[in-house]
């Protein structure tokens, strides 16, 4: 993926200079997070392209003395759970053009923030902080609405056995950083592509004609790789069970049939609740004695969280 266009832009680049290479200190945050350093910068340097669509950030330009230096803070606007500081730190870092923008962070992905609370502190280009602004809190004020609710359920599971788990309803694109968020709210990964993980759902057994066939196929092909299969009546739960499946998904299950799943399982496979899950049910879904609860809203209907940025006056 490119950087934007062989234009001049706000942040001093020159048409033909080489895409600005992360620092080290940055790059170790995001390597230290389990993200690519690579993919992050790609990702956000089409994000700043998008943002000029080839031209100049003109009011930035209209308005800010070439060359003026500033500092600003990053700034939570309401409570939660923060997470993407260091994918937001690229998107400064970057914009400079060669990476003149100081990035001090505040607080740490996975910490609770008050409103009011700054957890990025910025100094460099005022351009560059300006010209940045929005796609670094775009991707902030989004990963941390992912952590800030799925600490929400978290916290509504507290003292049973249960994790929060996520699922692949992400945003295109963004898989890798909401799942990292996820992480960040204290949530635990499903897979992360088609290929590290098989989950036989009910279209896999219509097409093989029975959860044991289709479980028999995928055992075949892939011997060494995790198997759920998704099971919607508890005569499915035995049958899987049965097959030697190593996690069992109960999809839509009412409490009752949790709870005698649980019993039938008697600890032969892990259990994972799915459908219809909402947080006022979770502690209740997570006392039948499942393993984790599958919640897809936490990548596709978390709400972001509140980030601005402050702009310090000169001086």
């Amino acid at each position: 993926m490119t950087g934007p266009d062989d234009r001049e832009d706000t942040c001093g680049c020159a048409d033909d200079a080489p895409v600005p290479v992360l620092s080290e200190e940055i790059a170790k945050r995001l390597r230290g997070a389990g993200l690519d350093p690579a993919a992050v910068t790609a990702l956000v340097t089409a994000a700043l392209a998008e943002d000029l669509a080839g031209g100049a950030d003109v009011t930035t330009a209209a308005t800010v003395p070439g060359g003026a230096r500033g500092q600003a803070h990053v700034v939570a606007r309401a409570a939660g759970v923060v997470a993407g500081l260091p994918v937001a730190e690229t998107a400064f870092w970057l914009a400079s053009g060669n990476g003149a923008v100081a990035c001090t962070p505040q607080a740490a992905d996975g910490d609770r923030v008050a409103a009011g609370e700054s957890v990025l502190t910025l100094a460099g280009p005022i351009s560059a902080l300006l010209t940045a602004e929005r796609t670094a809190l775009n991707l902030l004020c989004h990963l941390s609405g992912v952590a800030t609710l799925t600490r929400q359920w978290v916290d509504a599971v507290a003292g049973t056995r249960a994790r929060i788990r996520d699922t692949r309803k992400t945003t295109p694109g963004l898989r890798a950083l909401e799942k990292y968020a996820v992480r960040c709210g204290g949530g635990v990964n499903h897979r992360m592509s088609l290929c590290d993980a098989a989950l036989i759902k009910d279209n896999h057994v219509a097409a093989a004609g029975s959860v044991s066939a289709a479980f028999a196929a995928v055992r075949s092909r892939a011997p060494g790789l995790p198997l759920e299969v998704e099971c919607d009546t508890l005569d499915q739960v035995a049958e899987a069970l049965a097959a030697g499946a190593d996690l069992i998904l109960l999809d839509n299950f009412a409490i009752a049939d949790m709870m005698a799943a649980v019993t039938l399982a008697a600890g032969r496979a892990l259990l994972e609740a799915s459908g219809g899950l909402t947080l006022s049910r979770a502690s209740s879904v997570a006392a039948t004695g499942v393993d984790y609860l599958a919640v897809g809203a936490l990548t596709h209907s978390a709400p972001a969280l509140d980030f601005g940025l402050d702009l310090l006056p000169p001086g």
